[in-house]
């Protein structure tokens, strides 16, 4: 039971780190990249739809490797669940960074006096919680000593949390101002 509630305490303190961070970070592009879209925002946009995908996929393959979908998994399987998901928290970690680098966490009025939206915010917090959740899920998956429950549990709140914060910004952004298109 330690395992668990260390990776939980850890992950609970890297979240509150990055909240911090995006806190007090002066926001700024430098040192951004957009891949060839015309903004960071519309490059953000696009790779947490990939994100949210693998995530999906990720909760695909899991289910069908402990037998929950009634058709036995085929042998590679195993090792397409690892290569999508190292792939999905390298996406994330460069995510992340940009948008605590370019937009920091945003909370209370904006320079011009307006508020900040009840989604940026809640955005923020999520995007903080995903970091933390990275944290435990990694020890969940490298730990033999922990509980059968502990890996399944850390899978589940990161699926929630990740697909929760695309939902909030990339699928908000899409129906809000279409698709993002290339520079």
């Amino acid at each position: 039971m330690s395992v668990p509630l260390t990776a939980f305490a850890a992950g609970a303190v890297v979240a509150l780190l990055v909240g911090v961070f995006g806190k007090v970070h002066d926001p700024t592009l430098a040192g951004t990249t957009a891949f060839g879209f015309r903004t960071v925002i519309d490059m953000k946009v696009v790779l947490s739809v990939v994100i949210g995908v693998l995530a999906l996929l990720q909760l695909l393959g899991a289910l069908w490797m402990y037998g929950k979908l009634g058709v036995t998994a085929p042998e590679w399987l195993g090792t397409a669940h690892r290569i999508s998901g190292a792939i999905a928290v390298l996406l994330t970690v460069f995510v992340t960074y940009h948008c605590l680098w370019a937009l920091g966490l945003e909370s209370g009025t904006l320079a011009n006096g307006e508020p900040v939206s009840t989604r940026t915010v809640v955005h923020g917090v999520l995007g903080c919680a995903v970091v933390g959740a990275l944290v435990v899920k990694v020890v969940a998956v490298r730990s033999r000593r922990s509980p059968g429950w502990f890996l399944p549990v850390a899978g589940g709140v990161l699926f929630a949390l990740l697909i929760s914060a695309v939902m909030t910004s990339a699928v908000w952004y899409i129906g809000a101002k279409g698709w993002p298109r290339l520079g």
